[in-house]
């Protein structure tokens, strides 16, 4: 089996075992205590501490271990609203941040705050101009993540920060997916990881806020982690958080350029080997080992399940999976195809051959999908004559609305249109995607008794 799937979960570090596996045995001490047994564990936790604040840059009583990333989010994100709330109660995030964020964003909504989301472009990226200009006397706290867990784009934090600075507004970065591969750049206010991204064990967040940003915990209070998260610290964990950290640091270089290559070739090679193919994430700002792409026609979720049967563990933002009934937000938030949504994330250490491997059997299991679900062949040329056509795909899922629609445009006039009928959310995002595809035009939607019709004009 291959594993390209490092952006939800990176396999353990080796370095990450052998320290949790030591300390095990020599950190399961209160920390808290002053017995021997409580020194050691508090010289473990205290060096492990130092070490992750060298490797994100900060100070060591800046930081904090939390139970999770997403607690590390959510605690920051309160935190620092809760202290400026004299300022307002305005945030402001990009459109295609972690689900952590935008639920700690939902949160505020419901208790009567406003929040800014920050448009991307087809590239996933926002426009520092754009974001600067969110920012108003009202505005708490504003979020921006590092690079994008689902297309691996990276985000202009380095300008976010100024114009948050010269805002007096702080910045929380979302570091989760890039931290592994360098230190965040630019004058950020607070920021957040999670170790299992970088190859440390699950269940241990960072939460970092600089010294003089207004910050109150939220939460019954607690003596531990300077009362930003709760609990008994599962040094263990933490040890070994901040060994592979720092043991991935040290390679990271290195591994960074030959994984770049590898995505490379997937992104060069890909649409000449699958037809009807869309890469998606900016080609150059992006992390080392990410790259996505949707194929037309397929169902994402037996896509997948064909990639496994093959040997290859893949990931997808596709509506069609079974985690989720609508479509990814990220992808939703760029305009670009979300069925058949394929995301590879190549763990440090992947070989080349199996890169070759997967690009060898990705056409035959692309193609089995289009077969199962009758997907159209090539295009054949326009008739010169034909009627307007509608096709009902009420009650079917993607990617069928776009199948019928692939079918049929060949059976209509150039400059005729054919309405296609769903009730399928993904339609709204998949059938303009498809138009923009094929050279196709996208008229609009328009009210039908039942669901929607989405009308497109043929162009040729």
């Amino acid at each position: 089996m291959a594993y390209f799937d490092a952006a939800s979960a990176a396999p353990l570090h080796p370095v990450a075992r052998q320290a949790l596996l030591a300390s095990l045995d020599e950190g399961w001490a209160d920390p808290a205590r002053l017995y021997r047994e409580g020194r050691r564990a508090r010289l473990l936790l205290d060096a492990a501490r130092e070490a992750a604040a060298e490797a994100v840059g900060c100070r060591a009583d800046e930081l904090v271990f939390t139970p999770s990333g997403t607690r590390a989010v959510h605690s920051g994100v309160a935190g620092a609203l809760a202290g400026r709330r004299r300022v307002g109660r305005h945030l402001i995030v990009s459109a295609v941040e972690h689900s952590s964020v935008l639920h700690a964003a939902e949160e505020l909504e419901r208790d009567g705050g406003t929040v800014t989301r920050v448009p991307v472009d087809r590239a996933g990226a926002v426009d520092a101009g754009v974001f600067a200009a969110a920012l108003g006397d009202g505005t708490a706290l504003a979020c921006l993540q590092s690079a994008n867990h689902e297309v691996g784009t990276e985000q202009p934090v380095t300008e976010a920060a100024e114009a948050c600075r010269a805002a007096g507004v702080p910045l929380l970065v979302d570091a989760a997916q890039s931290l592994g591969w360098g230190k965040v750049p630019g004058g950020w206010s607070l920021l957040t990881a999670s170790a299992h991204k970088w190859g440390g064990p699950s269940g241990v967040g960072l939460l970092v806020v600089r010294k003089g940003v207004r910050f109150a915990p939220q939460g019954a209070a607690d003596e531990r982690e300077s009362g930003r998260a709760p609990g008994f610290e599962n040094l263990p964990a933490i040890v070994a958080a901040a060994a592979s950290l720092r043991a991935v640091r040290a390679e990271a270089a290195q591994e960074a350029a030959r994984l770049r290559e590898l995505t490379e070739r997937i992104r060069a090679r890909v649409p000449g080997l699958v037809p009807d193919v869309e890469v998606v994430g900016d080609p150059v700002r992006r992390l080392p080992g990410i790259v996505t792409f949707s194929c037309l026609y397929v169902d994402g979720e037996a896509l997948l399940h064909e990639l496994d049967r093959a040997g290859f563990s893949v990931s997808s933002g596709s509506s069609c999976t079974s985690s989720t009934l609508t479509p990814s937000h990220v992808l939703k938030a760029m305009g670009v195809l979300t069925e058949g949504n394929v995301r590879v994330s190549l763990p440090p250490g992947t070989p080349g051959e199996d890169v070759e491997r997967f690009l060898e059997v990705l056409p035959g299991a692309v193609a089995a999908v289009r077969e199962r679900l009758g997907a159209p062949a090539a295009a054949e040329s326009a008739p010169e004559t034909g009627a307007d056509l509608v096709v009902d795909t009420l009650g079917r899922r993607c990617p069928i609305p776009v199948i019928e629609l692939a079918k049929v445009i060949g059976d209509v006039p150039v400059g005729g249109t054919v309405r296609v009928l769903s009730d399928d959310e993904a339609a709204r995002l998949d059938i303009p995607a498809w138009c923009e595809m094929r050279g196709q035009e996208y008229v609009g939607e328009e009210p039908a008794e039942r669901g929607t019709a989405f009308l497109v004009r043929r162009s040729g």
